[in-house]
């Protein structure tokens, strides 16, 4: 049973939406949140990575920081750059990128859910990353980046949401990155009701993305409801603000690995040291992004290669069998000594989406060595969700990214 909450969001005053959507805080690094923020000042950037309106230098985990997003996002709302709903609602958010469209269900999520284990999750998070989110929000009183949740498909739900979608849009852009954003208000009690239902009749949720968000979202709620022990479980800091979409509309890409060194060893050494788990062809100087599991492409030094896993390599277990673990068994932790890829610098993640160039530049600049990868499948996280397990990091990269300042949760 999953409790799916209408609330009454703060959202953009509406000729301003198009300028106030951004990607995720973590999207970026500082200094390009900085370029972005002065580039389009309405950038909603401004207010999650507040360090952009600082001078440069400042610790971005400073409690200035989190005081000037606080004041920031307090003067949006008083200027009336957001409006806030008179009654409780859910919205319709659709993604439409290379003509593919995935429609998602804005609402509020119950942090006992998430104790709970009705909204399962496939990836650990890091302490330090919490931290600045819980303090973020904490400070802000405020969820402003929406938690991506996916479920298993419901018929009935899709036929409620595609009836409201012929209905007014609220919103309808296209941001920088040529995805299309459209939003509906779905204020209509009975509507709102027979989603609510259909929620609750749903067994399990699922992270899609947002692992750490979520987590520092419950951490605050945990924190709010201890501190008012009168507390009914109804207040709106038990809830976290969330997107939900169907399974069946969502793309996963690759989430391809770069190692900034080869470990000591030429690239013939490194290869004669994977010959035995690995065949080996070279694709000379094209790139090579693979189309099955148990494939990868590797790149080094202008050169690309084809691996394919041996049969032996391949494993039945729902973590083990993932191509993120077999890289990370055979070839990262024995050969290139990443034996934690959570924690090692020497590793970096770069989303397909952001394509060869990158990668290649990558390895380039660092004189390491990349590998290109397949797609975690949607039905492999769901899977091992369902398992109680989780996968190692960075296993997943979802497109289209939601935007953050669409949509605001006050407590």
């Amino acid at each position: 049973m999953s409790i799916i909450r209408p609330f009454r969001a703060f959202r953009p005053a509406p000729k301003l939406a198009p300028s106030i959507a951004a990607l995720p805080y973590d999207v970026y690094n500082s200094a390009e949140a900085r370029s972005i923020v002065e580039a389009e000042p309405m950038s909603f950037l401004k207010i999650d990575r507040a360090e952009t309106l600082l001078n440069e230098g400042t610790d971005i985990y400073s409690e200035k920081v989190y005081e000037t997003a606080r004041t920031v996002l307090d003067g949006m709302i008083q200027d009336g750059s957001f409006i806030q709903e008179e009654t409780d609602c859910y919205y319709i958010y659709a993604l439409t990128m290379n003509g593919r469209t995935q429609t998602g269900l804005v609402g509020c999520a119950s942090i006992d859910d998430y104790l709970n284990g009705v909204i399962l999750r496939h990836e650990n998070t890091l302490e330090a990353k919490e931290q600045d989110r819980i303090r973020h929000i904490d400070t802000c009183s405020a969820q402003t980046g929406p938690i991506f949740l996916t479920h298993r498909p419901n018929e009935e739900l899709r036929h409620i949401l595609n009836k409201i979608k012929q209905g007014t849009v609220l919103y309808d852009f296209t941001s920088n990155d040529a995805v299309r954003h459209q939003i509906w208000k779905i204020e209509s009690p009975e509507d709102i009701e027979n989603i609510f239902r259909l929620y609750k009749e749903t067994d399990h949720l699922y992270i899609a993305d947002g692992h750490h968000r979520a987590a520092s979202a419950v951490k605050v709620g945990l924190s709010r409801r201890a501190a008012n022990p009168g507390s009914s479980g109804t207040e709106e800091y038990n809830f976290f603000l969330s997107v939900l979409f169907p399974s069946d509309e969502l793309a996963i890409y690759g989430y391809d690995r770069v190692v900034t060194d080869k470990n000591g060893y030429t690239i013939s050494e490194f290869f004669d040291k994977i010959k035995d788990s690995f065949n080996i062809i070279v694709t000379e100087n094209i790139p090579f992004r693979p189309s099955r599991k148990g494939e990868f492409g590797v790149y080094s030094a202008g050169m690309w290669h084809r691996l394919q896993a041996k049969p032996d390599m391949i494993s039945g277990d729902p973590v083990k069998g993932l191509d993120v673990s077999i890289l990370q068994e055979h070839i990262l932790s024995p050969v290139l000594g990443i034996h934690d890829p959570k924690t090692d610098p020497r590793i970096r993640f770069i989303g397909e989406i952001k394509g060869f160039n990158a990668l290649e530049q990558a390895a380039d600049e660092s004189g390491g060595i990349a590998f290109s990868m397949h797609p975690t499948s949607m039905e492999e996280l769901l899977r091992i969700a369902d398992h109680g397990l989780l996968m190692p990091p960075k296993s997943t990269w979802f497109e289209p990214k939601l935007r953050s300042g669409l949509f605001i949760h006050k407590f």
